[in-house]
This record gives structure tokens, sequence and C-alpha cells, in this order.
């Protein structure tokens, strides 16, 4: 897929207005969204996304534009999960319901830009080495696991990252809420608000989880624009997603092993991709595998609807069951 610099330049620039006119709307106003506002916020997101899939698929071919649509939607229902967690911060650091908005702009906004790093160096790893691909794929395996065996732990089981401990016992922390401020005057000296170990616990928390989704997206797409558009798209729903449906995650119960599977399947898609490339002289001497082939991106995209699709209808099934008539 050949992307001019033109069309880099045009697709950061209108991205990036959309942030600034979103962070500079809700920076003057922090509030508790209404489920209008939401509603109309995420069906733009969406709407945007669905017309850009029908952009490269129209200009680049249908191969390239179901590229898109896997990667988005993987993106998208790693963000759903990620939800849980974003509840659970919010809730232990005590964030007020009118300032959660800002948090989550602010910390998806440093996301976006941790995240076209790791994009960027993901890039430059598989252009140089093609083994990657078995790193990225053992990586995913190894992460579907160890999800399906954490599905189901309380809420109780997460850890501050260490930076944020870090920040903690070195900087000055007012105990107070001064809004969206990050720093305050306090006492004659500058204090870090309460919004700044939110924001630096987000922005941390998502990197983490970055480590699961951009493998994951290089397993169904090896073209760093798609990657990049699929991970913007994603992040830019991710706020008014967790208002509009943040009772609903309770209800999943089975998201976290549907995402585990999807993990799992890209992975051993990852295998197979390598095999298929794969250049390691201790590796059936470093010639290709001809019989491992490459899983169609029509097939990877059947999966990932499918796995969603049942998930989500047994989780409301299983809610349906608790949920006394």
């Amino acid at each position: 897929m050949h992307v001019t610099p033109l069309v880099w330049w045009i697709t950061i620039l209108v991205t990036s207005a959309i942030l600034i006119v979103d962070v500079f709307v809700i920076g003057r106003r922090p509030h508790e969204p209404s489920r209008r506002e939401t509603v109309l916020a995420l069906s733009l997101f969406v709407g945007l996304a669905m017309i850009f899939g029908l952009g490269v698929w129209m200009i680049a071919g249908g191969e390239y534009g179901g590229e898109f649509y896997a990667g988005w939607l993987t993106e998208y229902s790693l963000s759903i999960d990620n939800l849980f967690i974003f509840i659970v911060i919010m809730n232990k650091l005590n964030v007020p319901r009118d300032l959660q908005q800002s948090a989550l702009l602010i910390g998806i906004v440093l996301a976006l830009v941790l995240r076209g790093v790791f994009i960027a160096v993901g890039a430059a790893a598989i252009q140089e080495f093609s083994w990657v691909f078995y790193l990225f794929g053992l990586f995913l395996v190894v992460t579907a696991v160890n999800l399906a065996r954490e599905s189901g732990e309380e809420e109780g089981g997460y850890d501050e990252p260490r930076l944020v401990r870090w920040a903690r016992s070195h900087l000055r922390l007012s105990e107070a809420w001064h809004g969206a401020k990050l720093t305050v005057h306090e006492g004659g000296a500058r204090h870090f608000t309460p919004m700044f170990i939110v924001i630096l616990t987000l922005g941390m928390t998502d990197l983490l989880f970055a480590l699961d989704s951009i493998p994951a997206i290089y397993g169904l797409t090896s073209e760093p624009y798609l990657v990049l558009t699929a991970n913007v798209f994603a992040l830019m729903g991710l706020r008014q997603l967790y208002f509009l449906i943040g009772d609903l995650l309770q209800r999943l119960v089975y998201l976290s092993y549907g995402l585990a599977f999807l993990l799992l399947f890209i992975g051993v898609k990852l295998f197979l991709h390598a095999m298929h490339e794969n250049t390691l002289p201790f590796v059936n001497g470093g010639e290709h595998i001809s019989w491992a082939p490459d899983i169609p991106i029509w097939v990877s995209l059947v999966v990932i609807v499918g796995t969603l699709a049942v998930t989500t209808g047994l989780s409301l099934a299983a809610d349906r069951r608790r949920t006394p008539v």
C-alpha cells in the first residue's frame, strides 16, 4: 500500500484538529456528558471510521479495506476491555464525575502519542527483521493465556504503575481537587494536583495496553498507516464509550474470554505468517515453510465479528439468568 507523504500529513492534521477541538471544548467546560451528547459523539467517530474504511477500500482495494476494518474492530474490542481498568482507576482515585471526561480525554491524547512511538518502532522492526513476527506471536499467545486466567478477578487486583507510586512518594501533591489543573501554587510552593496523578495513571496504563494492541494489529496488517489510523479511531471513541456503557461493561462477563481467544487466534496467525516468510537459519534451514498458509483477511474479519457477537450474546444471556425477574 503506497501512502504519499501528503496523505500522511493530511491524516495527521485532520485527526489532530479533531482532538484539539475536543480538548478545547472539554477543557473549558468540564462536566459529565449526557446520554444524548455521548451517543452523538460516538456515532460521529464510528461513522468517520466506517467512511474512512470505505475510502481505503475504494482507493487501495478490498484487501487493505478489510485490514483496516479488522484492525479497527480488534483495537476497539481491546479498548472496551480497557474500560474495566479505567473504571477501577476512577473509583480508586475518587475522581469527581464532572472531571472524569477531562481526565479521560487528556489521558487518551497522551496514549495516542505513546502508541505512535510503538507503531513506528514496530514498523521499523518488521521492515528489518521478519522473524519479529515470531516474537509478536509468542507474546500474544502468552497474553491470551494470562487474560483467560485472570478473567473474573476482583477489581481490587489492580496495581498502580510504578511511575505513579514514585510520583506519590517524591513529588509535592495537593490533597484538594482544582478542576482540570495539573499543578497549583500552595503554601509558597508548586504542588501537583490529584488530576495529575489520574492522568499519569491513565497514560501509563494505556501504554501497557499498547504492548498487547500493537502486536495484535500488526498480525492483521503490516501497513503502518492502517495501524495508526485504526488506533486513532479506536481511541477517539473510547471516552464516549466509557460514559455510555459504563454499567453495561459489568454485564459483559465473557468479554475477556472472547478477547483472549482473539489474541490467541492472531498470535497463531502471526506464527503462520512468520513461518511463511521465515529467514531464521535454524528453522527449516532459513527457507520459508511452504505448508504454512497466510490466513486471508476475510477469515480474520469473520472470526473477529463472530467472536464478538457470540461473546456479547452469551454475556447478556448469562446476565439475564442472574437478574431476578
